[in-house]
């Protein structure tokens, strides 16, 4: 059977004589055309800076795809960056991903290589890939290298977090916070702790999509750079061999990638993201499934936030082979990666160098994984919790709810001295959902009022049906669904109204009786349309809820590209 790319440019009539004379005006000739032809998926902005450096990664790539005998063509998709793009990068996900699947689908490639590395870019582009399914490899920058301020090792966006508490409660003055900014983000690359870019790219290793050591390398060490190389060099080979993304991305290489997010202690929004790209396949991925695996995973890479190590550090303590190496015995080493090997043969012979940083199954720093799934009356459809990275003493706790009903109500009082509150309350807020954000934001993470910052509060219970950055910590239950702006429990939360936190039980329950929640439902109204046009017109009418991934609902399932020759003209 011929080649996508070979149909293209080897098709008669005045359509493929087109098709080849504008390659020649390229500067390409029949014997480039007769290569396989790989494409190059660059999500590089300058709007991006954990993106700025792809275009030295994208040679690199070429480099080793012309090496192998194929010819690289690159061209740009999105570039989702969370630090400049409003209102956030979630709510263009999707959008990405698709811009990603209709470029694999309507260019003449037999391949395709995805650069990546912000938290967005790396799950919209395999979303997109996992749709077309044409053989494919991801490369990600990298993590930025570590910050410091004096004889402190500082993380974005963990430190940025920290930092401003105490600005905002006095413990450190503006000069300092200033000067801090300085040297916190000292390079290109994602941020340095175990957020969301650092999940993410590292669970492409266990999802077998990319080749070993894609997760930890530094954004800026040459080894990078050889990575993709490598990459470049292999995805001819995937080509020949037609090895496909729903050939590897399989049920038990998902369970593998959720085996090792809950051994990391990465982002809660891997638990988002894994869904969609899972539900691009036809493989369902409940959230009950999550919390089972977390229950016997242990908690064995000491990273930031839940621990006290950054990317660096697992760099050079063996990296996301040595972590999969220790975690072995969990997980399905039979699954078919991009190397044409198994799981389990590329990290058989990785050794942990930093037995801190990487623990042992049998030293673990906690005998669960990360993640906590919780159900209740006030999530009949779940919520998710980062426990490792939240207070030990308010894993059960009980309190009186103060409420605010979007992200402007929350500007407007949450550091007002007459707002009625004290350590023990439990801060509700609403209306941040898939629906209600749009785009379900990373305003979970909502800070502490300022008047209890200065009596020394550093953590409260707080209850969203948002994200929050992977980067962040504290106790904080997220992803509750239903969310508030479909109608969903929490929508009928008021002040006062208790609420019960029980982690170890998986429980999140509103202490009010059915009746009084059937009589608040019975006036409930939805919040007004956050948009009447457009792509986010497309995204409000379509969107899942948070335990579906917030993808679309047209676009659950694959439809991988054929070879095709275009209408003769």
């Amino acid at each position: 059977m011929r080649s996508r790319s070979r149909v293209f440019f080897e098709q008669g009539g005045v359509a493929g004589f087109t098709h080849r004379a504008f390659a020649k005006s390229m500067g390409f000739d029949g014997d480039d055309l007769n290569r396989p032809i790989i494409g190059i998926c660059n999500t590089y902005s300058e709007l991006n800076n954990c993106n700025r450096h792809l275009r030295e990664l994208a040679e690199a790539v070429k480099r080793g795809v012309l090496q192998a005998g194929g010819l690289p063509l690159e061209f740009p998709t999105i570039s989702l960056g969370e630090i400049f793009l409003s209102p956030t990068s979630m709510l263009y996900r999707n959008l990405a991903a698709m811009d990603t699947e209709e470029m694999i689908r309507g260019q003449p490639i037999d391949g395709v290589v995805l650069l990546t590395n912000c938290d967005k870019t790396t799950p919209a582009a395999l979303m997109g890939a996992a749709s077309a399914d044409l053989p494919c490899i991801l490369v990600s920058g990298g993590p930025m290298l570590s910050g410091h301020y004096q004889d402190q090792i500082l993380g974005a966006c963990t430190d940025c977090r920290r930092l401003t508490a105490e600005y905002e409660a006095g413990t450190l003055d503006g000069a300092t916070y200033r000067e801090i900014e300085d040297g916190i983000v000292r390079s290109a690359g994602h941020c340095m702790v175990m957020g969301t870019a650092s999940t993410m790219n590292s669970l492409t290793e266990a999802l077998g999509m990319a080749l070993p050591g894609n997760g930890a390398i530094p954004a800026v060490d040459s080894r990078r750079l050889r990575l993709a190389q490598n990459a470049g060099r292999r995805v001819v080979e995937l080509v020949e061999e037609a090895l496909r993304p729903s050939h590897i991305m399989t049920r038990q290489a998902f369970e593998n990638a959720i085996t090792l997010l809950c051994a990391l202690g990465g982002s809660t929004n891997a638990v988002v993201h894994l869904p969609a790209l899972a539900g691009r396949l036809n493989v369902e991925l409940p959230l009950s499934l999550f919390d089972e695996i977390s229950r016997r995973t242990p908690l064995i890479a000491n990273m930031r936030p839940s621990g006290r190590y950054q990317m660096e550090d697992l760099f050079y303590a063996g990296g996301i082979p040595a972590v999969l190496n220790q975690l072995l015995p969990l997980l399905h080493g039979d699954t078919l990666t991009v190397t044409g090997k198994s799981l389990a043969e590329n990290v058989q012979n990785a050794e942990v160098q930093n037995s801190d940083v990487i623990r042992s199954l049998h030293n673990a720093l906690k005998p669960e994984g990360g993640l906590a799934v919780l159900c209740g009356n006030l999530a009949p459809e779940g919520a998710v919790i980062k426990h490792s990275a939240a207070t030990p003493e308010l894993m059960q706790h009980r309190g009186r709810a103060v409420v605010f009903h979007n992200i402007d109500d929350l500007h407007a009082r949450l550091n007002d001295p007459d707002l009625d509150v004290t350590a023990t309350d439990i801060l509700v807020l609403q209306n941040v959902g898939p629906v209600g954000g749009p785009g379900i934001p990373e305003v979970g993470n909502f800070s502490i009022p300022r008047k209890l910052l200065q009596q020394g509060v550093r953590d409260m219970v707080r209850v969203s049906d948002g994200r929050m950055s992977g980067t962040a910590f504290g106790t904080i239950v997220l992803h509750v669904a239903p969310e508030s702006a479909v109608g969903g429990p929490l929508a009928l939360v008021r002040d006062g109204d208790e609420i019960e936190l029980d982690v170890a039980g998986r429980r999140i329950h509103l202490h009010v009786g059915d009746e009084e929640l059937a009589q608040r439902k019975s006036v409930w109204r939805p919040p007004q349309a956050a948009a009447s046009r457009g792509y986010s017109r497309l995204y409000l009418d379509h969107v899942t809820q948070a335990p579906l991934g917030c993808d679309f609902d047209f676009l659950h399932g694959a439809d991988p590209v054929q070879a095709r020759e275009q209408p003769k003209f």
